[in-house]
């Protein structure tokens, strides 16, 4: 009862205190930036230690004791303002200030000692001090220090990521696509790719981004479904009024070490701006349009840019806008060699390792691709201020991109197919494909500020995307000599023309309310409790479709002029196809169309949940987040596709249902030690869905031959997530951090080489359970610094190291593996950079990033049958590791020029896959005489070098 009145009396006094005080607010702008907001300056009650500083967009409140008082407004640089005001118990004073530079005092100085927007590094490390929960963030300040050019490139610069290379597939802790999300500005957005479940963050230019980040542990106001973390994207807005134009220029090593003309494929003669005109019907392409790749006379990296901000008055009302539009198209070449392997015997080869080079036919590599890539990116962005409580946003983004990929393998005649008719030897294939991807996202945002301790956010999304490969060639042949050429003879389908289309609709929305309350004696500006409801709602649904057509040819026979067609070289292909005598059923030989049934598949996925969290602060050293989320999932898919084969001899069609309710906790907990030193620690529940195409029974064949399928049976993944942080901040742009970090993952899901004769990959629950166990270090910190305690050289360095085990089902058991590590998971990764900054008039600034990610990966083993698992098996594919360096140099030649140097993959290293192979003794004793790690694809990609020109005005 004693205890029952101490906390009665308590309460009683901390509210008695509460009506004696009032509430003081402002917003302080900046007249040197056209009087935009100024954050970061201070706000004192003149002859007492209450005061604050302003926030992101200038805002200010404090609660004062009633009676008179003056208001002392500082900012380095600035002038010092004061101002008197009375304020009574329980009443709200609002003072708004107009701040100036003082006489004398450069804007460059208040410039470099302070972060003016969301973008600037120091910022962002100030929110990542500041917040309850574990983020980390990297703004356009520094991506434009270290050269980034997407937001791909630019989310390796935090600890623990890698990007899977020649896409924009990240890897977070070792974990892929399927364990993280992407959202952009908090709402969802969805895939361009049917292989992908997250969009290829490469399409997102360095010319929208904020920033971007990176949350590594899960907090319930986020969708359930991610594992590693979720990427964020906060897109730009209006900050600073001003235009800018820039254009870039550059090369690919590679490209330009080419003897004869960069190749396209047929394709891009209908291509205008990155725009695909289809002139024909597939069937009607067949015979009426070419076989054959073009040529470019131009294969020089080109990019323009234009960036717009501006402010207008609409019925009394504020309307700032950002636009920007850009256009880049870009070149480049690989050659290499490309082998698979099935129950350890040569599958196909180029080059065949048996062959003796000497009898290459020309001097060509075995396996040659030409990539040309062409973006193009618009983006608006309007805000609008209805008053001090009411603002509401609008966001829209529209990117179009195309990938001509001409992909050849064995022009140099030595070329191996098993089983390839009429010989296995001499094998040629050539892949010509062209992707376009057509994408809009639609963003509507408000926020309100209800009352004094309430405020509603809210924000909703339409998404569209477009994604087709309109006419994919492929050709299958065999060369006997450099003038005598023949069509390979391995199904119907081996000459074909193909086409595929994707297209989701997305509708998502999320409302949050938050309620403060609670007060502290120390921190009067602040409430130390936050509640918060929130509702999220997601609607996705897919349309897709695919279909072969082919063209049946009739084998040649050396020694037998009439027996088939030859053709000259593997360039002439055209000849045979658009002759349309060869089409006469009376003819011998002649060709025969075969028009395959289309594959097709539509899902829709529903996501309907409810959350609510309470941010905590118990005194000035512990603070946390603790949350709840229930969340439903329904997924439908319906297909009908060549290769399945249902239950009771079903072809074709099937469907599939699934219905996941469950509750998702997390906790987040953070102890200050002192100003600069904190430790945190996160748990929480997750899950992992299958994807569309991770269920859906298609098969997509990859230029190199390469089959993956998706798998009906697929179980959703569960995951537990516990973290535990150690952060310490020396300035206000340096950190030291270390991080420890286990996931425990229930029916992990991994692509998996699949049992039998096809030699495919297959996605596939692969064991009961995994676990993840890691070690994450990062430090951000000025080397040198000069008299005005200004960074002249800093770095950035972390790395991270980790362990991972994986038990595997008996039908991925083979020889002594019973254990695996989780494909795409690298267990050691770094990321480094030493950038210079002049901190002169005209800014010179110099960096050098290099990044290390050792191997991983890219698709498990499996056993040929479970009979003889221990001798019949195809072992894991690993992706190795490899260093990337890039260089970034810029000088401002005047106040509004800058000139822009930028190397990127300067080292150009191989990048390899390899296989281990085993080699049986031939007395079929099961004995092994060998085990060799194969390289079964490697390839260059080039260094990038390029000059940019940015002109502000």
């Amino acid at each position: 009862m004693r205890k029952f009145l101490l906390i009665t009396l308590l309460a009683m006094s901390q509210f008695l205190a509460a009506q004696e005080r009032g509430k003081l607010t402002g917003l302080l702008t900046d007249k040197e930036s056209n009087n935009e907001p100024l954050p970061f300056a201070n706000v004192l009650i003149k002859g007492t230690d209450i005061g604050a500083t302003t926030d992101f967009d200038g805002n200010y409140s404090i609660q004062v004791p009633a009676g008179t008082h003056t208001v002392q407004f500082s900012f380095l640089g600035y002038k010092t303002i004061e101002k008197s005001f009375t304020i009574k118990a329980g009443g709200t004073v609002t003072i708004n200030q107009l701040m100036s530079a003082e006489e004398g005092v450069a804007l460059d100085d208040v410039v470099i000692k302070t972060s003016s927007t969301k973008e600037k590094e120091s910022a962002l490390l100030l929110k990542q001090k500041n917040a309850t929960v574990i983020v980390e963030s990297i703004g356009a300040e520094r991506l434009s220090k270290i050269g980034v050019s997407d937001a791909a490139a630019a989310t390796t610069k935090i600890s623990g990521v890698t990007k899977s290379e020649g896409s924009g597939d990240i890897y977070i802790r070792g974990l892929g696509d399927r364990y993280l999300s992407t959202t952009m500005n908090g709402l969802p957005i969805p895939s361009d790719d049917v292989a992908n479940k997250n969009i290829d963050l490469g399409l997102f230019s360095t010319n929208i981004i904020n920033n971007i980040g990176i949350s590594k542990t899960y907090n319930t106001v986020g969708y359930s479904d991610q594992a590693s973390g979720t990427v964020d994207i906060t897109t730009k807005k209006y900050t600073k009024k001003g235009f800018s134009i820039g254009v870039s220029g550059g090369f690919n090593t590679a490209v330009m070490g080419l003897s004869s003309d960069f190749r396209n494929t047929l394709n891009m003669s209908d291509v205008t701006f990155g725009y695909h005109k289809k002139p024909f019907l597939l069937t009607d392409a067949i015979k009426y349009q070419g076989w054959d790749p073009s040529t470019s006379d131009n294969s020089t990296n080109y990019g323009v840019s234009f960036n717009a901000a501006y402010k207008f008055d609409i019925f009394g009302k504020e309307l700032a806008i950002f636009a920007t539009a850009s256009h880049s198209k870009s070149f480049e070449y690989q050659e290499g060699e490309f082998r698979t392997y099935r129950a350890n015997i040569l599958d196909n080869a180029f080059p065949n390792l048996s062959y003796d080079p000497a009898t290459a036919l020309n001097d060509s590599p075995s396996v040659e691709q030409y990539i040309t890539k062409i973006n193009t990116t618009g983006y608006i962005r309007g805000d609008i201020k209805l008053n001090d409580n009411h603002k509401i946003g609008y966001n829209t983004l529209f990117v179009n991109t195309g990938r001509d990929n001409l992909y050849e393998q064995g022009r140099n005649g030595l070329g191996y197919v098993f089983d390839q008719q009429p010989q296995e030897r001499g094998a040629f294939v050539r892949d010509q494909n062209y992707k376009q991807t057509i994408m809009f996202v639609n963003q509507l945002n408000g926020e309100h500020k209800l009352s004094e301790n309430n405020k509603l956010t809210w924000a909703g999304g339409y998404n569209f995307v477009l994604a087709e490969e309109p006419n994919r060639i492929r050709n299958e042949a065999i060369i006997f000599s450099d003038s005598e050429v023949t069509y390979a003879d391995v199904s119907d389908f081996s000459q074909r023309k193909s086409t595929q289309r994707i297209e989701d609709n997305e509708f998502n929305a999320y409302i949050v309310d938050e309620y403060s309350f609670g007060i502290t004696e120390s921190e009067y500006d602040d409430k130390p409790m936050k509640l918060n409801f929130g509702l999220n709602f997601r609607n996705k649904e897919r349309a897709f479709s695919s279909q072969f057509v082919g063209v049946s040819t009739p084998g040649y026979t050396p020694g037998f002029p009439d027996s088939g067609f030859l053709v000259p070289t593997v360039d002439n292909i055209s000849n045979t196809f658009t002759d349309l005598s060869n089409y006469n059923q009376a003819a011998n030989p002649m060709l025969r169309v075969i028009e395959q049934l289309p594959d097709a598949y539509s899902a829709d996925m529903t996501n309907m949940a409810a959350f609510t969290n309470l941010s905590f602060g118990l005194d000035n050293k512990l603070s946390g987040n603790f949350g709840l989320r229930f969340e439903r999932n329904e997924v439908n898919i319906a297909w009908n596709v060549k290769n399945y084969q249902g239950p009771n001899g079903q072809a074709r069609a099937g469907s599939l249902s699934r219905e996941y309710n469950s509750v998702y906790p997390s906790l987040n907990l953070k102890y200050q030690l002192n100003d600069r030193n904190s430790v945190r620690f996160a748990s929480s529940l997750t899950q992992t869905l299958p994807e569309f195409k991770e269920f859906a029974p298609f098969q997509y064949e990859e230029p190199t031959g390469r089959v993956i399928q998706g798998n009906p049976d697929l179980e959703r993944s569960k995951v537990i997530n516990l973290d535990a942080k150690w952060e310490f901040f020396p300035s206000r742009d340096e950190l030291v951090s270390g991080t420890v970090f286990y996931k425990n993952i229930k029916d992990p899901i991994n692509l998996a080489l699949t049992r039998g004769s096809s030699g495919n990959f297959e996605f596939n629950n692969t064991g009961e359970k995994a676990t993840v166990f890691g070690i994450e270090l990062e430090s951000r910190l000025n080397i040198i610094e000069n008299e005005d305690e200004k960074s002249l050289l800093s770095a950035n360095f972390n790395i991270t190291k980790m362990w991972f085990n994986q038990d595997l089902y008996t039908n991925f058991q083979y020889s002594d593996v019973e254990e695996s590590g989780l494909q795409g998971a690298s267990d050691f990764i770094t990321n480094a950079s030493l950038s210079f900054n002049s901190r002169s008039e005209k800014e010179f600034t110099a960096t050098v990033s290099g990044n290390y990610a050792s191997d991983k990966i890219f698709a498990l083993g499996s056993p040929e049958d479970l009979v003889n698992s221990a001798t019949l098996f195809n072992d894991e594919i690993i992706e190795k590791g490899f260093v990337s360096l890039d260089l970034v140099l810029s000088k401002e030649i005047t106040e509004d020029f800058i000139i822009k140097i930028v190397g990127r993959n300067l080292l150009n290293p191989d990048i390899q896959q390899t296989q281990k192979v085993t080699e049986f003794d031939n007395s079929g004793s099961g004995a092994i005489n060998g085990v060799t790690d194969m390289v079964v694809q490697s390839y260059k990609r080039g260094s990038q070098l390029s000059v940019n020109f940015t002109y502000k005005f």
